[in-house]
């Protein structure tokens, strides 16, 4: 399937299109957007979807986010066939990034894909643990002023350099396709860029 994902409140928008094996399970689908994304899974997540929650019992049934969990280990992406269907991804239960899930649409792909692709999207993801989108947008102001108190120490925590508009879709579907592997390593900053040759 095909599905548009973008983070809720921020403009301009931070998005991707995702090209999605339909029999993958809901447990899958986080590791994807994980990588699709360049988040470093290390906060708790969850699904909603038609009014029921869906992650990790285990994680999620000692007191966080309230409502019955429902273990997305079994709940497959067929599983919403014909529906025209938007639902919610909530990674870092203290920063709140929403991603927007909507089934754009249906595939017939002959042979079935290995792994998720990215077909298009566009800027960065916020830093980890910014303070969700609020905190974000007062994060880039000062990145932006070089005079601003909180410059160099903002721009230090991000790893030195931060590029709002950075998207290389080259590297998120090689992140793409290393999801499963075991002990993939996930980058806590973007590349810096190369300096340019004369």
């Amino acid at each position: 399937m095909r599905l548009h994902v973008s983070l809720a409140e921020i403009d301009p928008p931070i998005w991707r299109r995702l090209v999605v094996p339909s029999d993958w399970t809901l447990d899958r689908l986080h590791l994807v957007l994980q990588a699709a994304f360049s988040w470093t899974d290390s906060h708790l997540h969850e699904f909603r979807i038609g009014g029921l929650r869906y992650g990790d019992p285990d994680q999620l049934e000692d007191g966080f986010g309230g409502p019955q969990t429902f273990d997305y280990t079994g709940v497959r992406l067929a599983d919403f066939t014909g529906q025209d269907l938007t639902f919610t991804y909530l990674y870092d239960f203290g920063d709140d990034w929403t991603h927007v899930i909507r089934i754009e649409e249906w595939l017939s792909l002959d042979p079935l894909p290995r792994h998720a692709e990215c077909t298009e999207g566009a800027r960065a993801r916020p830093p980890e643990d910014v303070g969700g989108p609020w905190s974000y947008a007062d994060f880039l102001e000062t990145i932006q002023d070089p005079n601003h108190e909180d410059h160099s120490s903002n721009l230090r925590w991000a790893g030195g350099h931060f590029d709002p508009d950075w998207f290389d879709i080259e590297l998120i579907n090689k992140d793409l396709r290393n999801t499963f592997r075991k002990n993939t390593s996930r980058r806590l900053h973007q590349p810096k860029p190369k300096p340019s040759g004369r």
